[in-house]
């Protein structure tokens, strides 16, 4: 008889874990948006048995959790004991909690902690300031945010840089930079060669080939800021004359400044017309067209007929152009006011980013390039979106509309952009609001949020929108990671892939115990960067492939997800895969 791995489930004996029947660890993950599909994903790819806690209405537009195989699906309405009982989540190595509802998963995990006190518990939080705190409640808990991991990615390709990927490790800071921006004795690693724009390759066999590279900061400034300050400066010296011109431009409304237009083309004609007839020079003509226009003319039965009909049509030219001329400077203080002091009344704007869509990503996609000094337009249709209201506190520019319409991009000023940012939740819309801002303006960079990796790069090659991200692609990783353990130090987007540096410690008796760094080389997915003696406090950068792995040392590598999974067996200790059955 077959042992049921879910039958038999994983479950912790005197404190110890003791796996499942066929020694592979449990996890729940609870959540049906493209989140959860990319970390069970992840879950299953590791070899790891998953339950999936859905909803029992699926989201209509969320992915399908059956495609993946392999996976128990569980379907409730809430987030009870009696449903994480019913999971199995007594005994599970982990668990992940991946709504989009704050409160919501803290309720949860709180529920989980009655029924397995010292479980791992992975929990999606926007409110990263709330999840600091939050941690402390629970024995083992990561809280993670996904639009904070992935805002980054979006920010520096409206600024038009590489990944704004930069982090600490072994006393060096380490940023991601093309190689013709930094020293050959700062690079650390290659990591892609990015050639070929629609196939990128990632951790090519020659080192040497990849122009984008895991460099030593070494004092220079890192990240989107450079970039970020060039278009501040540039923005503060056309500023000078932004302000007046855009006063002018709306100093009246396009149907007074056409009537007004009108009436004068009728004075200026038939003043013409008047000086032919009278015969008199321009300064005359002048002269008589507006003392007549302005205050009309002494009836003269002795003029021709055609002088008699010219002199009252430019009288009656007078009569409407006074108040039409009163209407266009009332309409144009106000108007000029508005544009100066209030911009979010008529957003009239140059050289800015547009960012479409308000939700959880696009928040944080505002905020750090409000941060870093960029002018925005936010967009979305509700006006109680969360972004909405952060706008109003740090005075950022929102036009209440759908994002996919042509007028709503004019209100934004597409038109005058340098960057559009579409992060909505639909796909469709997504494209429909890229599509309409390129023919607006076919200079401005479009960055593209879409779930569907495919679905994108064939967007890419037809349309010839260069960038497009998945939030869900780029936090997935680090959601598993977190769940599973691992010690990943951060993740680096490149085109629609991640690669991950991670430390791995070497356990007694794994198959790396005993081995030269060359046998990790031998997976064309991990480059080592660094490599630390078991008790020596600093790594050794860039290490020859002949150092000896002894248990405790710890290698830093970068990697393909498939490449760390791989190495992280190669690591692990035997005993931990074959512990005794129940």
């Amino acid at each position: 008889m077959v042992a049921d791995p879910w039958r038999d489930r994983a479950r912790r004996v005197g404190g110890r874990w003791r796996g499942t029947a066929d020694n592979r660890p449990h996890y729940i993950v609870c959540g049906q948006d493209p989140l959860a599909y990319r970390v069970v994903g992840e879950l299953v790819a590791a070899s790891a048995l998953v339950t999936v806690i859905v909803p029992t209405r699926p989201r209509p537009d969320g992915p399908d959790m059956r495609s993946i195989k392999g996976i128990r699906l569980l379907r409730a309405d809430r987030l009870t004991e009696r449903t994480f009982r019913s999971a199995g989540l007594a005994g599970a190595r982990g668990l992940a909690l991946l709504d989009q509802d704050d409160v919501g998963n803290i309720d949860a995990a709180l529920c989980a902690q009655e029924v397995e006190p010292n479980l791992r518990v992975v929990m999606r939080m926007f409110n990263t300031r709330l999840g600091s705190r939050v941690k402390r409640l629970f024995a083992d808990c990561e809280v993670l945010s996904d639009a904070s991991m992935a805002a980054p990615a979006f920010v520096a390709a409206a600024l038009g840089v590489v990944s704004p990927t930069h982090f600490r490790h072994g006393g060096r800071t380490l940023h991601v930079a093309r190689r013709d921006e930094v020293r050959p004795e700062h690079v650390v690693c290659g990591l892609a060669d990015l050639r070929d724009p629609g196939h990128p390759r990632v951790l090519p066999a020659d080192a040497d080939s990849a122009d984008l590279v895991l460099a030593e900061a070494a004092g220079a400034q890192v990240g989107p800021v450079p970039a970020a300050r060039r278009i501040a400066r540039a923005r503060q010296r056309a500023r000078i004359w932004r302000n007046p011109v855009r006063a002018l431009r709306s100093f009246a409304t396009r149907k007074i400044g056409m009537a007004t237009l009108g009436v004068l083309a009728v004075v200026v004609v038939f003043g013409v017309l008047l000086s032919r007839a009278e015969g008199v020079s321009v300064a005359q003509a002048v002269y008589l067209t507006v003392v007549m226009t302005l205050s009309g003319a002494d009836p003269d039965l002795g003029k021709s007929a055609a002088v008699q009909v010219m002199q009252v049509v430019l009288s009656l030219a007078g009569l409407a152009l006074i108040p039409l001329l009163t209407a266009a400077v009332v309409d144009g203080v106000v108007n000029a006011r508005l544009a100066l002091t209030d911009g979010r009344a008529r957003p009239e704007r140059i050289g800015h980013v547009v960012v479409v869509g308000l939700g959880n990503v696009g928040t944080r996609v505002m905020w750090q390039l409000h941060d870093l000094g960029v002018e925005v337009v936010g967009v979305d249709t509700d006006p109680q979106a969360r972004g909405a209201a952060v706008a109003r506190d740090i005075d950022v520019a929102v036009v209440i509309g759908d994002g996919s319409q042509v007028e709503t991009l004019r209100s934004a000023s597409v038109q005058t952009c340098r960057a559009l940012v579409v992060v909505s939740t639909d796909d469709v819309t997504n494209l429909q609001a890229a599509l309409y801002a390129r023919e607006l303006n076919p200079d401005v960079t479009v960055v593209l949020r879409l779930f569907d990796g495919d679905f994108a790069g064939r967007i890419q090659r037809a349309f010839n929108i260069g960038v497009s991200r998945s939030v869900s692609y780029l936090a997935a990783p680090a959601f598993a990671a977190a769940l599973m353990d691992r010690e990943v130090i951060a993740t680096i987007p490149v085109s629609r892939h991640v690669l991950l540096v991670a430390e791995v410690i070497v356990a007694p008796g794994s198959v790396l115990d005993g081995q030269t760094l060359a046998a990790v080389g031998t997976n064309p997915g991990v480059r080592v960067i660094a490599f630390a003696q078991f008790g020596e406090p600093g790594p050794i950068w860039l290490p020859a492939a002949g150092y000896r792995l002894h248990a405790r040392d710890r290698i830093t590598v970068v990697a393909r997800r498939s490449g760390l999974s791989w190495l992280l067996k190669q690591a692990a200790d035997p005993t931990d895969e074959a512990d005794e059955q129940p």
